[in-house]
């Protein structure tokens, strides 16, 4: 079995790194580092790129208000991509800010990230979000190799509990993203107004009439896909993702 470490961060916070080795159990590999089975699953995709400082403040609002104490009173694991940047930054400031105890899981491929410590540094590495409990460190050499991985994790961490996956503007890693959540059966809560693959979606949702990109095309059919516009009001969004976070199968 493939041994887990302890990183530090420069904040003097500390998590878990999880190299996975995909010839390995997956759920082994997860209660030995010590995330167990049976507990809510938020799935946070998506990014900040090209937004504007007013959206970027209400995005922050969502986090502060609705993602990090929704996960939080219902003994949640959030998931994401882990590095130090957009919603994956604004997730791990959130859940420190709050004095947060739940599970906080980013995974992303191991040649694409760096440790505290300098290792696994490449050319084009990024740092992790020093907020996070936990990294899972997948195989790959590309950014969307880790998609499948989110997706796996996520169902089995939820087993026969609830999950809903979050997405907050994003591009096309977050496609690949959407696609595998529709596949597991997960409902996918789309924030429109958030920019980019959101804003395409929802416009793709809310006028058939439009001609979609071929990428999105297949995934309007699904209903696993849910609208939810940002200028609404943020309590409707906790009781939307509630609903889904608290079903049991």
């Amino acid at each position: 079995m493939t041994k887990h470490t302890l990183t530090t961060f420069p904040n003097g916070k500390q998590a878990i790194v999880i190299p996975l080795d995909p010839t390995e159990d997956l759920t082994a590999t997860l209660q030995t580092a010590g995330l167990q089975t049976t507990a809510p699953t938020l799935v946070i995709i998506g990014g900040a790129s090209q937004m504007t400082q007013e959206s970027i403040d209400r995005v922050h609002q969502l986090f502060q208000t609705v993602l990090a104490p929704l996960a939080e009173a219902l003994h949640a694991v959030v998931i994401d991509g882990g590095t130090d940047t957009g919603v994956m930054q604004m997730i791990g400031q959130a859940r420190t800010a709050m004095g947060g105890t739940f599970p906080l899981i980013g995974v992303a491929p191991a040649s694409k990230v760096s440790l505290p410590d300098g290792s696994h540094a490449a050319p084009d590495s990024e740092p992790l979000e020093p907020n996070h409990t936990h990294f899972v460190l997948t195989p790959g050499t590309e950014w969307g190799d880790e998609s499948p991985w989110i997706s796996a994790i996520a169902s089995l961490l939820a087993v026969d509990r609830g999950a809903v996956t979050v997405l907050i503007n994003g591009g096309a890693v977050s496609l690949l993203e959407v696609s595998e959540s529709i596949r597991a059966g997960r409902p996918v809560v789309v924030i429109a107004g958030s920019g980019r693959l959101a804003d395409e979606i929802a416009t793709a949702i809310a006028s058939p009439g439009t001609l979609p990109r071929d990428a999105i095309a297949p995934l309007l059919t699904s209903k696993h896909l849910l609208v939810f516009d940002r200028d609404k009001p943020l309590s409707a969004l906790t009781d939307l993702l509630k609903q889904h976070l608290m079903r049991q199968d």
